[in-house]
């Protein structure tokens, strides 16, 4: 038995990575070592440096990459094909390859060649907008798609709208998908608990996590310029360089609004304690992606006691309807600006009461998520573990 008392050999995992420096990276890690796996872990990373280890999951580092270079990120995988051996050294005597997104998943499958009768998985929390283009380097990347697809073993989404909307659509899909939702991972600490901001204005929205929407910015910011104080705007994450030069800059300049700087998890609960609201809406890949996602911020946000604002017509807007809570909007700004403006306590208490009867095990993952998932990556049947269940 491993220590959550699967009844299975261990696995061992060499998981494939775009980003070492990625938080839900580690997240990953953590899910697989709960779980009794022995991971080790490689990949590109962003930033100065990589880490030496995640967790206690020793780190083979294949490359500085950066956002939005895309060109720059293909000749990286280049290498790493011609080049094999320290994928291949540090992979020896895997049973499973996880690739974490397409450009991984590259090198994942170079890595499971090396490897007769390893699994190959594919963990995809993205859907690049050249996937879904009809320009020649579109084509040639959706035609590199096809060929992996064809060899993985497992597909792993975050979101049902993944497997709904894109890859049931794709004929060289053919392999089981597993929904896997970014909920807060509770294993060894203690439950978040919600710490509701007092109820009355100023009423503040949290724009918090990967920042990389420019309309988010604008509206936000002209939102609570227009209110003269009713509103207020805290920013906390990390800003995509790709899309802002500046942006604790401009939101310095902006009425009414601040920014915090990246966080980190133990955090959490202090900035969501701030915020009455959260904002989940993304127009960076409007209608592709940005509809389909559940973002991490979807699950912190309930957790830690903020009321999320999200579209009606994407996956996010969907999630809440299904469970009955949230402001839904049809309108990203005008319907939402004319509400604030007449929003009352009484009407705030109401919708935070409706999110506190979201049953916890939809917001946080436990130690039988953490189960079912390393079952399911391992090839064993996942009856019974109680985890998220097939998209």
């Amino acid at each position: 038995m491993g220590p959550l008392g699967q009844a299975r050999p261990v696995s061992r995992i060499a998981y494939v990575v775009h980003d070492l420096n990625d938080p839900a990276v580690a997240r990953r890690v953590k899910m697989l070592r709960a779980a009794g796996e022995s991971v080790v872990v490689m990949g590109f990373y962003r930033g100065e440096t990589p880490p030496d280890t995640i967790l206690d999951a020793r780190v083979i580092p294949l490359g500085r990459t950066a956002d939005a270079k895309l060109v720059q990120r293909v000749l990286a995988v280049l290498r790493n094909l011609v080049v094999p051996g320290p994928m291949l050294a540090a992979a020896r005597g895997a049973d499973v390859v996880i690739g974490r997104n397409l450009e991984a998943l590259a090198l994942a499958r170079r890595v499971r060649a090396s490897l007769p009768g390893a699994r190959l998985v594919y963990e995809c929390l993205d859907i690049h907008r050249l996937l879904l283009g009809s320009s020649l380097p579109a084509r040639m990347i959706q035609r590199i798609e096809a060929a992996l697809l064809r060899h993985i073993d497992l597909l792993v989404v975050s979101s049902p709208a993944f497997v709904r909307d894109y890859f049931s659509r794709r004929p060289s899909f053919t392999a089981p998908a597993l929904l896997v939702e970014n909920k807060v991972l509770v294993i060894d600490e203690d439950p978040p608990e919600p710490r509701p901001a007092p109820a009355g204005p100023p009423w503040t929205i949290g724009w918090l996590g990967n920042l990389r929407c420019r309309k988010t910015f604008e509206v936000l910011t002209a939102l609570a310029a227009r209110h003269d104080g009713r509103i207020q705007i805290l920013v906390a994450g990390r800003p995509s360089p790709a899309v802002f030069d500046d942006l604790p800059g401009a939101l310095a300049a902006a009425p009414h609004c601040t920014y915090l700087g990246p966080y980190s998890y133990a955090e959490q609960a202090d900035i969501y304690a701030r915020c009455h609201f959260a904002w989940m809406i993304d127009w960076f890949e409007e209608g592709l992606n940005s509809a389909w996602l559940l973002p991490n911020r979807l699950y912190e946000a309930q957790a830690f006691g903020a009321v999320p604002i999200a579209l009606r017509s994407v996956e996010t807007g969907r999630w809440l309807e299904r469970h009955g809570v949230g402001v839904r909007l049809d309108d990203a700004l005008e319907e939402f600006d004319a509400g604030v403006a007449s929003l009352d306590a009484g009407q705030y208490l109401e919708l935070r009461r409706r999110s506190a009867l979201i049953p916890r095990e939809d917001l946080i993952a436990g130690s039988r998520d953490c189960a079912t998932l390393a079952r399911a990556i391992s090839g064993a049947k996942t009856e019974g573990d109680g985890g998220d269940g097939s998209a």
